[in-house]
C-alpha cells in the first residue's frame, strides 16, 4: 500500500495536520481552478478538524463546495448525522454558502438517495471530474467512509456514490465509492487512538486485498495517513 504515512505526537495535532491539509487543498485549488470541491466525513475523529478549519483564518469559503464521504440513513438534524456534526462545528461558522454545501440526503429511500448524490456530485464537479481533497476515518474493522467489510459497494465500479447495506449494524449507509476515492487529488486518512494500532499495521504491512481501506489507490492523487503515536506504536 503507497502511501505517506505521518505521525504526530497525540490526536489534537493530528486534527490540526489534517485541517492544515485541507486548507492547503483548498488554497490551492482556488489559486488553479477558482474553487475547491472537499468532502468530509463523520464518526469521532473529524470533530476537532472541523474545529480547525473554523478557526483558519483566510480560507477561500466563498468558492469552497462541501461534499460528504459517507452518511447515515437519517434526517440531517439526526444525533448521528454527520451532516449535522459539521453544521455544528464547521458550517455555522464559515461563510460557506449553502448552494455550495452538498450533503448526502440521508433522510431519501437509500437508493434514491444514492443516485440523486451521483447526479449531484457529477454535476458540482463538472468537466474536472475529481475532488480536491478528502477527509476520512478508519475503523477497526478496515472499513473507511460506509465501505465495510463484506459488503457489496466494496464492488462498486461505475457510481460515485451507493447505498450500502451493513449487516452488521443492521443499517443502510450512504458512501462514496473507491472510483470515486482513488479519482481525489489528496486522500486525508486520520486515525487516532491504540485501537486503531494493529488495523493500521496489518493494512498498511500486511498481504493486500484483507480490508477495504487497502482498497484507497488514487490514480493520479496522494494517499497520506494521519496518526498519532498510540495509532502507529505497532509501525514503529
Amino acid at each position: 500500500m503507497k502511501a505517506e504515512v505521518a505521525i504526530l505526537p497525540d490526536a489534537a495535532q493530528a486534527a490540526s495536520e489534517a485541517a492544515r491539509r485541507l486548507a492547503a487543498a483548498a488554497e490551492a485549488a482556488v489559486a488553479a481552478r477558482g474553487e475547491a470541491h472537499l468532502a468530509l466525513s463523520g464518526g469521532r475523529s473529524p470533530g476537532p478538524v472541523f474545529d480547525a478549519l473554523a478557526r483558519r483564518p483566510g480560507l477561500p469559503w466563498a468558492r469552497v463546495h462541501l461534499h460528504w464521504a459517507d452518511e447515515r440513513c437519517v434526517p440531517p438534524g439526526h444525533a448521528e448525522s454527520n451532516y449535522r456534526l459539521a453544521r455544528e462545528r464547521l458550517l455555522s461558522k464559515v461563510p460557506v454558502a449553502p448552494e455550495r454545501v452538498h450533503r448526502l440526503r440521508g433522510e431519501l429511500e437509500p437508493a434514491a438517495a444514492a443516485a440523486e448524490a451521483s447526479r449531484e456530485l457529477r454535476r458540482a464537479l463538472g468537466p474536472r471530474g475529481r475532488l480536491d481533497a478528502v477527509l476520512l476515518g478508519l475503523g477497526e474493522d478496515g472499513h473507511t467512509a460506509s465501505l465495510f467489510p463484506g459488503t457489496a459497494a466494496l464492488a462498486e465500479r461505475r457510481r460515485p456514490v451507493c447505498a450500502n447495506r451493513v449487516p452488521a449494524l443492521a443499517a443502510w449507509r450512504l458512501t462514496m465509492t473507491f472510483p470515486a476515492l482513488n479519482a481525489v487529488r489528496e486522500v486525508l486518512v486520520l486515525a487516532c487512538g491504540k485501537a486503531k494500532a494493529r488495523v493500521l499495521a496489518r493494512a498498511l504491512h500486511g498481504p493486500p486485498g484483507v480490508y477495504p481501506i487497502q482498497s484507497l489507490r488514487p490514480t493520479s492523487g496522494r494517499l497520506a495517513f494521519l496518526l498519532d503515536r498510540e495509532a502507529a506504536k505497532f509501525l514503529q
